[in-house]
This record gives C-alpha cells, sequence and structure tokens, in this order.
C-alpha cells in the first residue's frame, strides 16, 4: 500500500502563497502523484498531477499560479500555490494512482489518498 500524509495548509490573504507537502510512504514507483480540493458544496476538483516521468499538468483555474513538483530523496510531493484567491479556498488532498494516460485524469483514477488539509484565502 501507499501512505499519504498532506501538511503545510493554513490562513493566507488573497494574494498570498503557501506550499502544500504530501509525505508518501510504500513502494509507489510508476505512480501518478496529484492534487485535488475540494470546496464547500462544490464536487472534489483535480488542481494538478506529475506522472513518473516528471511531466505535469494543472488544472485551468491554477494554470500560472501553482507548481506541482517531487523530491525523489525525501519521497515528498509539494504544491506551491501563488497569487492565492479566495475561490482556492478549499480541503486539498493528494492522491496516488497507477495511471497510464497523461493529465490529472478523474479522482476514481487514484487509489491512495491523504487525509486532507485545509486552505483558506480571505
Amino acid at each position: 500500500d501507499v501512505q499519504l500524509v498532506e501538511s503545510g495548509g493554513g490562513s493566507v490573504q488573497a494574494g498570498g502563497t503557501l506550499r502544500l507537502s504530501c509525505t508518501v510512504s510504500g513502494y509507489y514507483n510508476s505512480y501518478c502523484l496529484g492534487w485535488f480540493r475540494q470546496a464547500p458544496g462544490k464536487e472534489r476538483e483535480g488542481v494538478a498531477a506529475i506522472d513518473d516521468d516528471g511531466a505535469t499538468t494543472y488544472a485551468d483555474s491554477v494554470k500560472g499560479r501553482f507548481i506541482i513538483s517531487h523530491d525523489n530523496a525525501k519521497n515528498t510531493l509539494y504544491l506551491q500555490m501563488n497569487s492565492l484567491f479566495p475561490e482556492d479556498t478549499a480541503l486539498s488532498h493528494c492522491a496516488a494512482g497507477l495511471r497510464t494516460v497523461a493529465g490529472i485524469g478523474n479522482s476514481t483514477e487514484y487509489a491512495y489518498w491523504g487525509q486532507g488539509t485545509q486552505v483558506t484565502v480571505s
């Protein structure tokens, strides 16, 4: 199994920055790693993904503002969030899945999930 633990959420003013971290353990070679978020009353949204070759994909709503990265030595996935808007307020999760298709994909394609970390932008 793959285990994921997020950290780094918090409250920030509009225009501010946050960096989310996700520590990954277990065997996850060849897995795609992604960040998803869910705002109150809204469906879960794929934010960004990075595949095992390092290729990245972003949702249009965060393109140019967020950066997803993975540190192999630390087994940690990151999401650098810049120029935050109140609309970015959500519970954010990291996820891992064996996927063969490029892009973020649907949440059902990810088998393993972290517990979530809250991001609040005011």
